[in-house]
């Protein structure tokens, strides 16, 4: 026959159903404050949130306390300050980073440039679920755009005058090309830390031709004070010149047009009296060139006789004249 075995559960104390009821109630609250715990976020200022929601993101821009549904929602915060890292040497020891700073430029020369790259995230859930790491790809989009423009520009413009346009070219670039892979990131600023030749001697032939555009630099401005210094003056000398020039012409002028007017009232007075004229105009000849002369007599016989000075003319012109009325 089949017997049925029964077993019998003892009666627990009363003290251990307590304990039971208190491990239950105690984690019971546990639970109760790690999912409340789980229901709040904080959004700090300078911070953006993505809060997903069975595969939906949106963005909590606001910045304090917030609730989420445990458990289902997810949240991650980013950074939206603006942030930067270095490319071609080390920020934190300063030591170059050849692998990155080492470039040729257009004329084919090597040089060693440093950049410092600001940039910022404009889309939060863009920049964090576009790409794996935006930053990444970012440094990549850097490292390229500086070698194609420092690869189409001369090694003087790198090393001297040339910094700014590079800069703004390569800004220009990369932002192009951001907009492209759109990562959630934007480019804040690109600067251009330091250019130098790679070996000392190349630096320092460099240098020599950095004093020299100094020292042209310098020469061409000491001219230019110069020229703006002497311009005053000579534009002066010019205007007294013209109008001494333009004096002297008046008098020619005057003079000229005197002597017209002395010669026709001299020919109307030869035209009345044509000897009498004749005869005057002689004396007056005389009168000018007599008294600047030496007169030799040749006796014939060898002897020489000198006159000096020769009597005042003016007296024979007067009994010449008398004579002859």
């Amino acid at each position: 026959m089949r017997q049925d075995v029964v077993f019998e559960m003892p009666n627990l104390p009363v003290s251990n159903k307590n304990m039971r009821r208190g491990i239950i109630t105690v984690i019971i609250v546990i639970a109760a404050l790690i999912t409340l715990l789980n229901a709040f976020y904080t959004v700090k200022e300078q911070e953006q949130a993505v809060l997903l929601t069975f595969g939906n993101a949106a963005t909590v821009s606001e910045s304090g306390l917030h609730f989420k549904i445990p458990f289902i929602q997810k949240v991650r915060k980013v950074d939206t300050t603006i942030q930067g890292f270095a490319m071609g040497y080390i920020e934190s020891t300063d030591i170059s980073v050849e692998s990155e700073s080492l470039m040729i430029t257009s004329d084919y020369n090597f040089i060693n440039v440093d950049f410092y790259i600001e940039y910022q995230v404009s889309d939060p859930i863009k920049a964090l679920y576009a790409s794996s790491d935006p930053v990444v790809i970012l440094k990549n989009i850097v490292q390229s755009c500086i070698r194609t423009v420092i690869g189409n520009t001369p090694v003087d413009e790198v090393l001297t005058t040339g910094k700014s346009e590079i800069q703004s070219k390569i800004k220009t670039m990369i932002s192009t090309q951001l907009e492209q892979h759109d990562l959630g990131i934007y480019l804040v600023n690109i600067t251009m830390q330091d250019a130098e030749p790679p070996t000392e001697e190349v630096k320092r032939a460099f240098k020599a031709v950095e004093t020299a555009k100094q020292e042209k630099e310098t020469a061409i401005n000491n001219a230019n004070k110069y020229k703006n210094e002497q311009l005053p003056a000579a534009s002066a000398n010019v205007d007294r010149i013209l109008q001494n020039a333009q004096a002297q012409k008046e008098q020619r002028i005057n003079e000229a047009l005197g002597q017209v007017a002395r010669f026709n009232a001299m020919y109307d007075e030869y035209i009345k009296f044509p000897e009498v004229t004749k005869r005057r105009m002689f004396f007056e000849a005389m009168e000018d060139i007599l008294p600047g002369l030496t007169i030799i007599i040749d006796g014939g016989n060898g002897s020489v006789q000198k006159l000096l000075p020769l009597d005042s003319f003016s007296d024979f012109k007067m009994e010449s004249g008398s004579q002859s009325n």
